[in-house]
This record gives C-alpha cells, structure tokens and sequence, in this order.
C-alpha cells in the first residue's frame, strides 16, 4: 500500500523541534504517510516560493504544524496559500499541547487546528477532516 507523500509547513525559527518530531512518527512501521519534503527556509533561496510550490504540487497533503508564533511565520502562511491554490488539501496540527497555538495567517476562517495525537494523525491523513 503506497503511503501518503507529505509536505510538512512549520515555523523554522520556533517550531524545528515538532518538525524532528513528525519525521519520526512518519517513521513508525505502521505510520500511513512518509516525508516527501519540508518546509522551506524563506533565506534560502530567491526562487524558494517556486521551490516550494513544485515540491507541495508533488504531494498529496501538506501538514501545518501550529506552534505559539505560526501567525508570524511568513513562510508557512505562503505554504499554505500555495496548497489553497494548488488545491492541494491541507490540515493544522495543534503543535504544543499545552499551550496556545495559532493558525497561520493564510488558514481559512473554517480551519480547524487538530489535536496532534498518533491516532489522530493517520485518522487525518486519511482524509477525515
């Protein structure tokens, strides 16, 4: 059974740590879906808006980790407007349990953040969102 590609949108200046974390759950023997690529670090690179765009194209979902500052993060915000046009389907992870934790300021009214737990996540990649 082929497993889901994923894209995972994240705020590298505070958020790496959930990041490493999602890796290793997509790790797991029985995890539904595997890392295709991560998120961008906006300094990179001049182009990296169509680096990124060309690698969410070749997944069939992007993760967007939520973490106490994603409203800042300009880089997941154009990740997650890149899937909205791409039409690539999308699903907040609540980042840091816990704590208080906000959406990007691309995210839809209507998205929910989900509760990042391991039974969750594949129910999510499955679609049930």
């Amino acid at each position: 059974m082929a497993k889901t590609r994923s894209f995972i949108s994240f705020d590298y200046d505070h958020d790496s740590d959930l990041k490493t974390l999602l890796v290793g759950q997509a790790k797991n023997s029985d995890s539904p879906f595997e890392i295709t690529d991560m998120s961008i670090k906006e300094a990179v690179a001049k182009d990296w808006k169509e680096n990124a765009r060309r690698r969410i194209k070749g997944c069939d979902v992007v993760i967007v980790i939520c973490g106490k500052q994603t409203n800042t993060a300009t880089g997941v915000s154009a990740e997650v407007k890149i899937a909205q046009e791409e039409k690539i389907p999308y699903f907040l992870l609540w980042g840091r349990s816990g704590e208080t934790c906000v959406k990007p300021t691309a995210a839809k009214d209507s998205d929910k953040i989900y509760k990042w737990t391991w039974d969750n996540l594949k129910l999510l990649i499955g679609g049930a969102r």
